[in-house]
């Protein structure tokens, strides 16, 4: 019997309720480029992972998912993307502040070492931009002091 393959996440795939909004906040707002479109879907150009959206209705209609929507301001998703430097925080919240963008809070240093930002799409999935200081994320297992 052969052992099971752990998963690797390709993909991240946002259920929206109009796909028209996400796709100007993405690319407009974000700056992400667009990679494909479709009736109901879209996703984009992103390293490593490719980050997409389906409309909640097309979803349902094609797959059986449940269009329930959530109420507004329940956040579902998270999603981080992570800066070069604790500075380059500060200059995207500023960037994304003149687009319009809320945030849920202004950047701030945490406890794990980095210095983060918080904000919202248009259906409340949650995003995080952060850096890490130098000395790196704090409580890290995925070290050599830990590994058995």
């Amino acid at each position: 019997m052969s052992e099971i393959q752990s998963l690797k996440i390709t993909d991240v795939c946002l259920l929206v309720e109009n796909i028209e909004r996400t796709v100007d906040f993405y690319t407009k707002i974000l700056g992400f480029r667009l990679r494909r479109r479709a009736e109901g879907f879209a996703d984009f150009h992103s390293d490593g992972v490719t980050l997409a959206a389906w409309e909640l209705d097309h979803i349902n209609r094609h797959c059986g998912v449940s269009n329930l929507r959530a109420p507004p301001k329940a956040h579902k998703t998270a999603i981080a993307a992570r800066l070069s430097a604790p500075a380059d925080i500060d200059a995207m919240h500023q960037r994304l502040l003149g687009k319009g963008v809320v945030f849920v809070s202004p950047p701030a240093d945490y406890l794990w070492n980095a210095r983060c930002a918080y904000f919202t799409d248009p259906d409340d999935n949650v995003w995080e931009i952060y850096a890490w200081y130098p000395d790196g994320p704090k409580h890290d297992f995925d070290t050599s002091e830990t590994a058995n």
